[in-house]
């Protein structure tokens, strides 16, 4: 049988959505990478009565149950003393545990250049160093020392393995805590999984879920774990399957493609990012922004891979007419005729940009993205995207749902898609786009 997690994410200021939890979705990942099948993920404020709920949850159905958080030194870091609790272990003090975070605490203290720590910092330090009988202690990677508790002694239940909250002491924490006998016996049933992910952008979700239903009635999914995802207008189909399923998946693969030709354009995990970046590194081409409504998104979304500079050479963010006309040429005589969201000043606006800098591609953005400023011809959500190069032009006109961040960024997305589709179609100066 495959090995089962469950996960409890602890912390008021991440039940009420103040903090955002980084460790919940880390830690199922890392687990899938292990053949471990996570079946709960959830998340508790700082309540010893919801945490226990939690933990007898999670404990009936899973070989291996992990907390984060509520680790700290103050009153409402509760999660050693409720994990103790549901363990029937008692807490006690380990001396020589608080002996070390002490230093731990002291060297933060003196690169920090504060004052030597107070009586009620030493005493934060003793309450980190209550340890569970019989638990396992996984040495600070912070200031707060993990645990590993079995189950209560003369009962069969998984292990609570208990691990600090920020992030990067959780992480550096992961193999140490993997490295537990008790973590390894609970997670020996792991069954190693291949993870691959196909994007398609174009068709609707509907569509995609046809293609399954019929997929599966012809050939089967039983050996597939299949789920699917729309994100600003891109179909994210990731499939999880074992070493001796992977002709089922290639079909599944081959299936796809057939369907739907070019609009899958990546079959190998890479995003749009990456695929447009490697086709702009290949083609040695070179790309110059000019951004109305996105305001900087576009190339900003350029620049996050590294090794940018090799094609992104620049931008202009030209929110008023007037910038449109000083910055990127724009004249003012089609702004008066015709708008700033319309067809003519986006590729106007990616011209421009392309002979201000000397690129091999131009591109635009121009719009309403809201939640004001639309009008019955114009409303929120119409936006222009285009490319321009020596060989044409490339125009797009959206029209977009949602509030003003999701307009932008699907925005983005399309552009990059465009320009995507534009590069694949050959080498500048070998095909005609207008």
């Amino acid at each position: 049988m495959r090995a089962r997690a469950g996960i409890v994410v602890t912390g008021t200021e991440v039940l009420t959505g103040r903090v955002a939890d980084a460790n919940g979705s880390w830690l199922a990942e890392e687990l899938r990478r292990l053949g471990v099948d996570v079946g709960q993920v959830v998340v508790v404020g700082d309540r010893a009565a919801d945490l226990l709920a939690a933990l007898r949850f999670l404990a009936a159905s899973h070989d291996l149950v992990i907390t984060t958080g509520g680790l700290g030194p103050t009153a409402d870091d509760l999660t050693a003393a409720v994990v103790a609790d549901f363990q029937a272990r008692p807490l006690a003090p380990d001396v020589a545990l608080q002996t070390r975070i002490q230093r731990i605490v002291e060297r933060l203290y003196a690169d920090r250049g504060w004052d030597s720590p107070a009586a009620e910092v030493r005493a934060g330090t003793a309450k980190q160093a209550l340890v569970p009988r019989g638990a396992r202690v996984l040495e600070p990677t912070g200031t707060a020392p993990g645990l590993v508790v079995p189950a209560p002694d003369g009962h069969d239940g998984p292990p609570v393995l208990v691990l600090p909250g920020p992030p990067r002491e959780l992480r550096a924490m992961w193999p140490a805590a993997l490295a537990a006998p008790e973590v390894a016996a609970a997670l020996a049933g792991a069954v190693t999984l291949h993870e691959e992910t196909i994007r398609i952008w174009g068709p609707p979700e509907a569509e995609l879920a046809g293609l399954l239903r019929d997929h599966e009635a012809r050939h089967g999914l039983d050996d597939l774990e299949v789920s699917t995802c729309l994100r600003d207008g891109e179909l994210e189909v990731v499939t999880r399957f074992a070493p001796e399923a992977a002709a089922a998946y290639r079909s599944l693969t081959a299936a796809l493609v057939d369907r739907f030709g070019a609009r899958v354009f990546s079959t190998d995990g890479r995003t749009v990012d990456r695929v447009l970046a490697d086709l702009l590194v290949a083609r040695g081409a070179t790309v110059a922004t000019a951004e109305s409504c996105t305001a900087g998104l576009v190339a900003g979304r350029l620049a996050d891979l590294p090794g940018s500079s090799r094609y992104l050479l620049g931008g202009f963010v030209t929110y008023a007419n007037e910038a449109k006309t000083a910055e990127v040429g724009v004249p003012e005589q089609l702004l008066r005729q015709v708008g700033a969201v319309s067809e003519e000043v986006a590729v106007a606006m990616a011209a421009g940009a392309r002979e201000r800098l000397g690129t091999t591609y131009g591109l635009s953005t121009t719009g309403v993205a809201g939640p004001d400023g639309g009008t019955p011809e114009k409303p929120v959500g119409l936006v222009h995207v285009a490319v321009v190069s020596q060989d044409g032009v490339r125009h797009r006109a959206l029209r977009l749902g949602g509030g003003r961040d999701a307009i932008r960024a699907r925005s983005v997305t399309s552009l990059l898609h465009l320009l995507r589709e534009v590069v694949s179609a050959g080498p500048p100066g070998a095909h005609s786009v207008r």
